[in-house]
């Protein structure tokens, strides 16, 4: 089955010509970008494959992005669609041989965060709110200010 992937003016900006022409740089493109790694780590070793699946597993995730990230993913080869059932449209994503190869990347990555970055989780990927100082605390930095 073919899937014709849509893609914006600006998402086709994102990959360099020179990208496109290689297909190591189309791959490594689509790898490098955002949410990819998590998506393929849930599809591929979590074994969640279904689209609203996906985004309650991956806390931050939004369902544009998730939509552009598997239409890339496709493109490329790395994940497949399975239609369930034709309509209402329900689909599940899978791995294909392609997509298996980025198994043993995936778990030696995860296993390198693991060491170096134990501490980190998604919820470090998510924009921090502004911290907004209360008046007691605003005069309170200007005096140290003229302090030193």
């Amino acid at each position: 089955m073919t899937t014709v992937v849509a893609q914006t003016v600006t998402e086709k900006q994102e990959i360099s010509p020179r990208a496109r022409i290689c297909p190591v740089g189309m791959d490594l493109a689509a790898l490098g970008k955002k949410w990819t790694f998590h998506i393929l780590q849930t599809i591929g070793l979590s074994n969640i494959d279904r689209f609203n699946q996906i985004l309650r597993a991956l806390p931050g995730l939004t369902p544009r992005v998730l939509i552009m990230r598997l239409n890339e993913l496709e493109g490329v080869g790395l994940i497949q669609p399975v239609i369930i059932q034709a309509s209402p449209r329900l689909v599940r994503w899978k791995l294909t041989v392609k997509g298996e190869d980025t198994l043993p990347i995936i778990k030696g990555y995860s296993s390198y965060i693991a060491k170096w970055h134990p501490n980190s989780s998604l919820k470090n990927h998510l924009p921090q709110p502004a911290k907004y100082l209360s008046v007691q605390e605003l005069i309170e930095l200007q005096k140290q200010s003229r302090v030193t």
